[in-house]
């Protein structure tokens, strides 16, 4: 393998200017992450659906129920068997993209979710309901970890905050469709099924589509370089180049130098060795710190509104309206985020929403309330788009995907064991206690984020080393 090719692919890549070229290959990417984030996120809008439909009682929990906190907390189980796959997904299984390929494992695991959240649609039983969930969060976790990878990668150094900011801006405009969905459909039993049956099932077509996405997207020529595969690497890179110069009508510019990475077997083993152990502590820390903010609220806001005193219908109707702002953030995101470093936009982030949670805890009014959410949906896909961009720089192509499924995993654990314990929290102490949650992990995740390295305007190659 000849790393300094390597380091012309990656300098013909990163010179390259604002093209349709470049951003159809991010709205590609995006639009298979579509169907992920429908997969992840309509947890908290069908939940209270499978509540009326006796999922969560001990009898239907089986096994599940042995333990006394989960059968305290009925939804956390589904919430737990969700994260739990992510968890597995990432850590054991997060890795197989610098084996195999980012464009191979973006489409199956895709499939392999899709396919699963289908048989969960028709279980009857509250365990078989998580053991389904579980399976198909396996595959959910190997995605996010792919397309990470795969952006970071094929978008040159000076594009990426804003191509991460686009990226979720498409992926979490099927937010508020799955509000709006589980708003319309609640009460309802379309084709003689409980409405959250119906509004997993929408989701799981969305496989389908991803055979004609999947056709238009290259491989990665990093990805392709690293492994020795220079030709296939030239060719693609070649193609892009061509369409760009096309497009634009002017020569492109000459690459700059880009120092080579090193060379390694990009084993687990180099994220712990002295260049990256402190990354990979502090974006672990970070990761369990930051998704007890970011899905504590995304996943529990119908639940949170009925403690605060809304009827169940009016709180999936105000739920609807906070998730009409999850695609907004990002899209703020396009106007400053290769602007600003992007630690300070994690950190912008984890304070708006710790501040504002206090609020909402003690909130009683309608509109009050709806204010607040969106403000903290704002601010927490803020937050989510710059620190995925921001994982995905501080590792070298060689262990990229394998170093980003591990420190992200550690949000996936940490979610699943903190939607049982915000059950708790709710059952025990109210939304006050949920927001003392909430505030104190923020504040963990800003001191762990402000001791990573800066990557603002770099490129991948440099931030490596």
């Amino acid at each position: 393998m000849s790393t300094q090719k390597s380091a012309e692919i990656a300098a013909r890549l990163d010179r390259l200017p604002p093209s349709r070229t470049i951003w159809k290959m991010v709205i590609l990417i995006s639009l298979g992450g579509v169907f992920e984030f429908y997969d992840l996120f309509f947890t908290g809008y069908i939940a209270p659906g499978m509540v009326k439909s006796g999922l969560f009682t001990p009898e239907s929990l089986g096994f599940f129920a042995s333990l006394q906190t989960l059968a305290v907390a009925g939804v956390g189980t589904f919430v737990f068997a969700t994260f739990a796959g992510l968890w597995v997904g990432t850590l054991i299984f997060g890795s197989v993209a610098d084996k195999f390929g980012r464009r191979f494992i973006f489409t199956w695991s895709l499939i392999w979710y899709m396919v699963c959240s289908a048989i969960m649609a028709f279980q009857t039983s509250g365990a078989a309901l998580d053991i389904w969930r579980f399976i198909s969060g396996i595959g959910i976790g190997i995605e996010l970890v792919t397309i990470d990878t795969y952006i970071s990668e094929l978008i040159p150094s000076g594009e990426r905050g804003r191509a991460y900011a686009v990226n979720q801006f498409i992926t979490f405009s099927v937010v508020p469709i799955i509000a709006f969905l589980a708003f319309i459909l609640e009460g309802t039993h379309p084709l003689g099924l409980e409405y959250w049956r119906v509004v997993v099932l929408i989701g799981s077509v969305g496989a389908i589509a991803v055979w004609f996405v999947r056709r238009k997207i290259p491989e990665s020529p990093r990805w392709l370089a690293r492994h020795g595969r220079l030709e296939e690497a030239e060719a693609i890179v070649a193609e892009i180049e061509r369409k760009v110069q096309a497009e634009t009508g002017v020569a492109l510019p000459v690459p700059q130098q880009v120092q080579a990475e090193k060379e390694g077997r990009g084993s687990l083993r180099e994220i712990f060795g002295p260049l990256y152990l402190r990354r990979t502590i502090s974006l672990s820390i970070f990761n369990m710190a930051q998704v007890i903010g970011f899905y504590g609220f995304a996943a529990w806001v119908p639940t949170l509104l009925i403690h605060r005193g809304i009827h169940v219908t009016a709180s999936l109707q105000y739920a609807f309206i906070i998730a009409i702002a999850n695609p907004f953030g990002p899209l703020l995101g396009t106007w400053f985020a290769d602007k600003l470093e992007r630690k300070t936009q994690v950190v912008g982030g984890l304070v708006t929403m710790g501040v504002v949670i206090a609020l909402f805890s003690q909130a009683s009014e309608p509109w009050i309330l709806i204010v607040l959410g969106v403000l903290f949906t704002l601010s927490a896909n803020i937050m989510s788009y710059a620190y995925h961009s921001y994982q995905a720089e501080v590792y070298p192509t060689r262990v990229r995907a394998r170093a980003i499924g591990f420190v992200y995993s550690w949000s996936r654990i940490a979610a699943a064991f903190a939607g049982l314990a915000i059950g708790v929290l709710l059952h025990n102490y109210g939304v006050p206690g949920v927001a003392a949650f909430i505030g104190v992990s923020m504040v963990v995740g800003i001191c762990m984020i402000l001791l990573g390295p800066s990557t603002k305007g770099l490129t991948l190659e440099k931030i490596s080393h």
